[in-house]
């Protein structure tokens, strides 16, 4: 779906991380009509800071967000603003 990037945390549990827009009213319509919580504070962010530099972890180790490799993140981070729309695709 559309998402908008409505934070940024430089100071996150993870090598950085931008927040989005989700749940929607939409995502929370559908989860309600569902009988199931909807979730929320997905972001998009590197591993977690404890992880020393250079270790990549493998397989879904996230609860629900999009993790990218810290060099990936970095790159992310300085090419993204707030308020910023994405398309996120299964």
């Amino acid at each position: 779906g559309h998402f908008r990037i409505d934070r940024k945390n430089a100071n996150s549990a993870f090598t950085l991380s931008l927040g989005l827009d989700y749940p929607q009213a939409e995502d929370r319509a559908r989860a309600a009509a569902g009988g199931y919580d909807p979730g929320g504070d997905i972001m998009i962010h590197g591993q977690p800071n404890a992880v020393p530099d250079g270790t990549q972890l493998r397989g879904d180790w996230t609860a629900g967000c999009i993790a990218v490799t810290n060099r990936h993140m970095t790159d992310i981070w300085s090419r993204v603003a707030t308020n910023t729309l994405i398309l996120i695709q299964p």
